[in-house]
């Protein structure tokens, strides 16, 4: 399963470097251009809290499968695209069918480590996932350069196919299999909705969607425009950068799931928002390439701090018979920041330029690190 993941990651990075730059030469629109980063989530919006409900109730396997067909799919028209309306179509059906794919990887994770290692169970998972992505952004730079944009597409297609046939033929994800059939469906819904209730749980969501928001919206939308077309930089050193900043989730998620089994998660999902802050602004002080490479390290490193605890934490602070309800519900709001996130920023950055929208980044995230100071933390066993 773990390489199965590193596969499809290293498809998903090839194209970090120049998605936007291929956009907006298929058209100039910036809610277009924006809308080909939100595409990716805009499908999975409608179907993460149906795809955990499904795996809780019917199992993991199946919905695992399905999810890698669809994104052999998804990638294929994105080779495919010659107006941008293909490429949206083609990066939305590939985004739901790497939902499908991780929303049944973490529950698995879940079911099989109990609390007090699923820290470093996680950590070592994802830090094996982003070695793909770590590799494929720089390579997917330099191919663009050597092939073409629609070649590099092409090759992420393969890359899929031949997860899909991992998965397809493992005998041991198929035993690992597991069921719920104790309940309907709609109470692994009901009992992880957010509320005042539930005010760990709703804070944990929150943070889900700040999180992609400015991911999606700032890293891998608005800062490669300024990169390249305010700063000149090329898209194979951009590339670097991108992979630069995989090192640093790499380094992060496999660290602070092992300090987070110890301290809690808390302070470590605090501590990466501060540090990605002040990346973020930091990115309006600095010109050149050398301060980009060294920024995108440190920004990773913060990026892993707070997606390995938050996840544990979501699993801490939600019933462990109905994980799979809230791991899609958690999801949801993650496309939901993914979705909304490059087309509000890109909206902000044709008015107000690069600068702002930075700044306005850096509000959000220290927003995010005092509503995590809230959040009463909780072990169980399971």
């Amino acid at each position: 399963m773990a390489f199965a993941a590193f596969m499809l990651l290293m498809s998903m990075s090839l194209s970090a470097a120049f998605l936007p730059i291929f956009a907006q030469e298929l058209d100039q629109s910036g809610l277009l251009v924006g809308l080909v980063s939100s595409a990716w989530f805009l499908s999975r919006i409608f179907t993460e809290i149906p795809s955990g409900v499904i795996a809780d109730r019917f199992g993991r396997y199946k919905l695992m499968v399905s999810g890698l067909a669809l994104s052999v799919f998804g990638a294929f028209l994105c080779s495919m695209a010659s107006i941008i309306y293909v490429l949206i179509l083609g990066r939305a059906l590939w985004g739901l069918g790497t939902a499908l794919f991780f929303i049944t990887s973490s529950t698995i994770l879940f079911d099989l480590f109990k609390s007090s290692k699923r820290g470093r169970a996680l950590g070592t998972y994802q830090g094996i996932e982003f070695i793909g992505s770590f590799l494929g952004a720089p390579l997917g730079g330099y191919l663009a350069i050597i092939l073409d944009y629609r070649r590099v597409f092409l090759v992420s297609t393969i890359l899929i196919f031949c997860s899909f046939i991992i998965v397809f033929l493992s005998k041991g994800i198929k035993r690992k299999d597991v069921k719920n059939i104790g309940e309907s469906p709609l109470s692994s819904f009901k009992k992880c909705l957010p509320s005042l209730k539930r005010w760990n749980l709703t804070i944990v969501y929150i943070n889900s969607f700040f999180r992609t928001f400015i991911m999606v919206g700032i890293s891998n939308t608005i800062l490669p425009l300024y990169l390249n077309l305010q700063l000149g930089i090329g898209v194979d050193l951009i590339g670097l950068i991108v992979s630069m900043r995989m090192i640093g989730v790499i380094i992060a998620t496999v660290v602070s799931g092992y300090i987070s089994d110890k301290i809690g998660r808390k302070p470590m999902i605090i501590l990466g928002f501060l540090l990605q802050s002040c990346c973020l602004y930091a990115y309006t002080l600095f010109y050149t390439f050398d301060a980009f490479f060294a920024l995108g390290l440190a920004e990773g490193f913060s990026r892993g701090m707070i997606l390995t605890s938050l996840v544990v934490l979501l699993s801490e602070v939600s019933p462990p018979e109905y994980r799979g309800g809230a791991i899609g519900i958690y999801r949801t709001f993650m496309d939901l920041g993914g979705f909304t996130g490059p087309i509000l920023f890109m909206v902000v950055y044709d008015l107000l330029g690069s600068h702002p929208t930075l700044i306005l980044a850096t509000a959000t995230l220290l927003l995010n690190a005092v509503l995590t100071a809230s959040v009463r933390e909780q072990r169980n066993s399971k």
